[in-house]
């Protein structure tokens, strides 16, 4: 819809940032912490870009209270992060490890200081290693109770001052890219092993949503975040129409129906058991899915996906994704039988081949209100990109203020249209491990001065992107 006039963001908007434990924390063996699945793949020889990996990341574990005194001068409102689960229980469960549960209070606690609202993530794909050894990890229903018991430890914990909680970071990724595409821990190509694993994944969100209401902490908040990209169809062409439906159902439904109702859509379903690859439910699963319902939809939007009719005989398969950075290096990919992607002429795309497209968030918001008549906060939205520190300490990152811009506007665009958005965390704060993609593609606001083999002196440098967030901080999200 066009308007003459937008309304204003919320006075409560928040304003924030985002990270995640293992691709900024470093420190990956101190205090008592455990490994996790990540500590671990990401030292497999060909299994991340140039063999990097999160022993160090970009220090955050020692250099904390510097990153949050950046975020203070910022203005930010909001700060998201993860915790890790095996700094809280080294072996995933049994005996709870003080210092883990310490250095996340210090932190909570800086943010605090500074009227900054943490915003908690349960899980952002580090399972400990000790659960995956022994007993499959997200494979074994063991798991559900193990994720529970943790997610009550930190709610107890913490539950006085976080009153923001993200339950599961993009369930659809970290079981897709798993269990589904091999290239995340712990890299297994099984389309039945990936359904069964979701499901689990599924009834254990549930359970820790259950568990989180059933403490009745005041004022506080629980969703899972969604990594969401919705579906557009090529052409006109009814086939393609049909092909769009089957994508938007299959990628997207699949998951946050399942969050808000409690119940996997039908005709995923069907396909699924005449394929013989639907998981196995068990009575009582469904009841639990349905106790479930989050507080609000958590939204990491990056670009949206165009398909195409994809001929059941004949048709694209699975394609490799582009984890250079060589811009076109990633190709066409589907199911034969549901869909096709292709490129949509109408965008633009990242050095990584990621459709640029604003609209697609005012898109994206607005198919989570009218479907799910839920809240909704962004906890990640930003652009990856090389970027170059100068001589005199600038890094003109003006693709990414532009970038950022743009989505902001079709937040506003959205809240005109009567959606309810809470807040908007950009990916990331400080530049970080960006899991496959090594330490070359960065994200944040903040430049950290190190590259895949070189820590160098990790010194934390506003870009330009920083200062003009500050700004469009302070003047609540206006816009020129």
């Amino acid at each position: 819809m066009d308007y003459s006039k937008k309304v204003s963001f919320p006075s409560t908007f928040l304003w924030g940032s985002a990270s995640a434990a293992y691709q900024v924390e470093g420190a990956w063996n101190v205090d008592g912490k455990g490994k996790s699945v990540w500590d671990n793949y990401a030292k497999v020889p060909g299994a991340t870009f140039q063999g990097t990996n999160g022993d160090v990341a970009v220090d955050h574990y020692h250099r904390y209270k510097e990153d949050v005194k950046l975020m203070a001068e910022q203005g930010l409102k909001a700060y998201r992060f993860s915790i890790a689960w095996s700094r809280i229980f080294p072996d995933g469960t049994g005996e709870i490890n003080e210092a883990g549960l310490a250095f996340y209070d210090r932190l909570i606690d800086e943010l605090l200081s500074y009227n900054i609202v943490p915003v908690v993530t349960l899980y952002h794909w580090d399972i400990p290693q000790a659960l995956m050894d022994a007993y499959g990890g997200w494979e074994n229903r063991q798991v559900i109770e193990d994720f529970n018991n943790y997610a009550v430890t930190l709610f107890k914990r913490y539950g006085d001052r976080v009153k923001h909680w993200v339950s599961l970071n993009e369930q659809n990724i970290f079981v897709g890219f798993g269990y589904r595409y091999g290239s995340h821990p712990p890299a297994v190509k099984d389309e039945k092993r990936f359904y069964e694993v979701n499901h689990i994944a599924n009834l254990a969100n549930a359970k820790v949503i259950q568990s989180f209401k059933a403490l009745n902490i005041p004022e506080a908040l629980i969703g899972p975040s969604f990594a969401y990209s919705p579906v557009y169809p090529a052409t006109p062409n009814p086939n393609d129409v049909l092909a769009s439906e089957n994508a938007e159902e299959l990628l997207a439904h699949f998951w946050m129906d399942v969050y808000v109702w409690g119940e996997y859509p039908k005709a995923t379903m069907h396909y699924l058991s005449e394929n013989g690859i639907a998981p196995t439910i068990l009575p009582g699963d469904m009841e639990l899915l349905k106790a479930g319902k989050p507080d609000f939809m958590g939204l990491n939007y990056y670009q949206t996906t165009t398909v195409e009719y994809n001929p059941l005989i004949g048709g694209v398969g699975v394609a490799e994704m582009n984890f250079s950075g060589k811009k076109g290096t990633s190709k066409d990919s589907g199911i034969p039988g549901m869909y096709k992607t292709v490129q949509n002429p109408y965008t633009e795309t990242t050095d990584w081949d990621w459709t640029i497209d604003p609209q697609g968030l005012h898109v994206a918001l607005r198919r989570i209100e009218n479907r799910y008549h839920l809240p909704i906060l962004i906890t990640e939205n930003g652009l990856g990109a090389f970027d170059t520190l100068e001589s005199d300490d600038q890094i003109n990152d003006d693709y990414r203020i532009d970038y950022l811009s743009q989505h902001v506007s079709a937040i506003q665009e959205a809240l005109t249209d009567g959606v309810e958005v809470l807040g908007y965390c950009t990916w990331s704060y400080t530049d970080l491990l960006s899991w496959l993609n090594g330490y070359q593609k960065r994200y944040g606001m903040v430049y950290i001065d190190r590259d895949e083999h070189d820590e160098k002196t990790l010194r934390r440098i506003p870009k330009k992107s920083y200062f003009w967030f500050k700004e469009l901080i302070e003047k609540n999200g206006e816009q020129n």
